[in-house]
């Protein structure tokens, strides 16, 4: 590694009503180096992320400190001056693809946007480095991906479309916000080798944002903790995961581990079936992406459905609430069959069936106050007055981890954890029977989620909730899940009891899901690719 790229000197954020978001952290990050920001959600991860290219987001501003790049202190460049910078020099991989591409315009559209702006492509250049860009990250047919608009691919693809759209113009800078939170394990690793390649190859530094330690620990060189905007250990990657020395790096450490163990499932919770999935096929236009599937759930009971990206896992999630029109089979809900479409669902039956969505960043109104977010599903579905709505909304607040206060902020103000936060409040305050969890605690970082599944959990031992639990984190499937489903290309390849899925004999692709689970070693990536021949 040579001299330093980026310095950030006694950094301060805050909100422009006081609160201090980021306290004087000071960082130096040397080309071809990458640290890692660890830390809880609100810790100060991507606001430290966008500082680094003297941006902050609205309601925020920088208030203190240096931040360089390549010895210029951008924070005294003219707003021209830094839109050169940003892009070219520095580039941002956001935490929600979903919420930060143009619905109008097609994905080749802004791939190519800027390497043409910055003067370093023709139109032709960078539609052509662009198809290459694809088809490095695994994209599907990258000769014509490009042509389609962000709504028409799945939440993992658009993940790696930003990535490809990033390093469009090869900074010296990458920010990487949480980029492999929205993919499966088996593509998680390509785009971690893909990362590991370009950083080696263009001698990048990168900051990498994340909540998994384990996959941190694949890329990074030095690993900074936060809490509460301040930076409490800073260390090589070796040191924090094997001997850290502050007490919350500590906790945040064992917690990874412990999620290579199977959690304490009591098997007698379960009751009689509540939803029966039959033979269901599920079209978008005419591509079938749901073949003959079939899944029951049961009262009391946690069915995890994985797979990979575009397997169907949140498709088949839209076609039980009724989002997604079946083209035939049956859906069943205690017992009785539910209509093909949400809009001919009783409300009773839309109340007992509840969906948390993989991305919050989509899923709540901007222009709403958390209080109205969630306090409209209890109103709607209970007829409640405003003062025991008010009181309700306080209630599952607290239970969410939340202070009761939140009621009046927007979801813009909150970071990506606790707006998911936010999402699983506003289904329970449907008092639901089912909650099919899509991606739940995706956004989250590792303590926080452990406190959700145990909220979820316990949700589900004292009111009997059902769940159809929809992920890619085999960590949280081992620890929560009665059962498993494996899907592949739309269809179930492999289904039964939580251990016996994941113990051999194994179905082929399930042990390569199985093998595909960073551990807690800085090797293991080296030591997969070399297995699969992946460079």
């Amino acid at each position: 590694m040579a001299d330093s790229i980026l310095k950030l000197v006694d950094l301060r954020v805050e909100t422009v009503n006081g609160l201090v978001l980021v306290d004087n952290v000071s960082l130096e990050l040397k080309r071809g180096e990458v640290v890692g920001l660890i830390g809880e959600s609100g810790a100060g991860k991507s606001t430290i992320g966008l500082s680094s290219m003297v941006y902050a987001r609205a309601g925020c501003r920088i208030t203190g400190g240096r931040v360089e790049i390549d010895g210029v202190n951008v924070r005294d460049l003219s707003p021209d001056g830094r839109r050169d910078m940003r892009g070219q020099r520095i580039a941002y991989i956001a935490q929600s693809a979903a919420a930060s591409f143009n619905p109008a315009h097609t994905i080749m559209q802004q791939v190519c946007e800027m390497p043409i702006e910055h003067g370093l492509m023709k139109k032709d250049e960078a539609e052509k480095a662009a198809v290459e860009l694809f088809r490095s990250l695994g994209l599907p047919n990258p000769e014509t991906f490009g042509d389609r608009y962000p709504h028409q691919v799945s939440g993992g693809q658009l993940q790696r479309a930003m990535t490809a759209m990033a390093i469009s113009c090869r900074p010296d800078i990458l920010v990487f916000d949480e980029p492999t939170t929205a993919l499966d394990v088996t593509t998680q690793i390509e785009v971690l080798a893909l990362i590991k390649r370009l950083i080696q190859e263009l001698n990048t530094a990168a900051l990498y944002i994340t909540h998994d330690l384990a996959v941190v620990a694949q890329v990074t060189d030095r690993i900074m903790v936060l809490r509460g905007g301040k930076m409490i250990e800073l260390d090589t990657t070796e040191n924090i995961l094997n001997k850290p020395e502050n007490a919350y790096t500590q906790a945040l450490v064992s917690e990874r581990k412990a999620a290579d163990h199977f959690g304490d499932i009591i098997e007698d919770n379960r009751g009689e079936t509540v939803l029966k999935v039959d033979n269901v096929v599920g079209m978008y236009g005419d591509f079938t992406v749901l073949k003959n599937v079939s899944i029951n759930v049961a009262k009391g009971e946690t069915v995890a459905v994985v797979g990979e990206s575009g397997s169907g896992k949140s498709s088949l999630a839209r076609l039980v609430v009724g989002l997604l029109p079946r083209a035939s089979g049956s859906v069943k809900f205690d017992g009785k069959e539910l209509s093909t479409r949400t809009k001919d669902r009783s409300k009773d039956d839309l109340r007992k069936i509840q969906l948390i969505y993989q991305l919050p960043d989509v899923a709540l109104n901007p222009r709403q106050t958390i209080g109205e977010i969630i306090g409209r599903p209890y109103a709607f579905y209970f007829n409640k007055s405003q003062a025991e709505v008010n009181a309700r909304v306080a209630e599952l607040l607290r239970q969410v981890g939340l202070p009761e206060d939140y009621a009046g902020r927007l979801s813009t103000a909150l970071s990506g954890g606790q707006k998911q936060r936010i999402c699983i409040a506003r289904a329970l305050a449907a008092n639901p029977e089912l909650i099919i969890c899509d991606e739940p605690t995706s956004a989250l970082d590792q303590l926080v989620a452990e406190d959700i599944l145990k909220l979820l959990k316990k949700l589900q031992d004292d009111l009997g909730l059902a769940y159809l639990f929809i992920t890619h984190d085999l960590g949280i499937v081992r620890r929560i899940a009665h059962r498993t489903a494996v899907m592949l290309r739309g269809e179930v390849v492999a289904e039964g009891p939580t251990e016996q899925i994941f113990n051999p004999p194994f179905h082929p692709y399930t042990e390569k899901l199985i093998s595909s689970v960073p551990e807690m070693r800085t090797d293991w990536l080296t030591d997969v690719l070399a297995k699969r021949k992946i460079v």
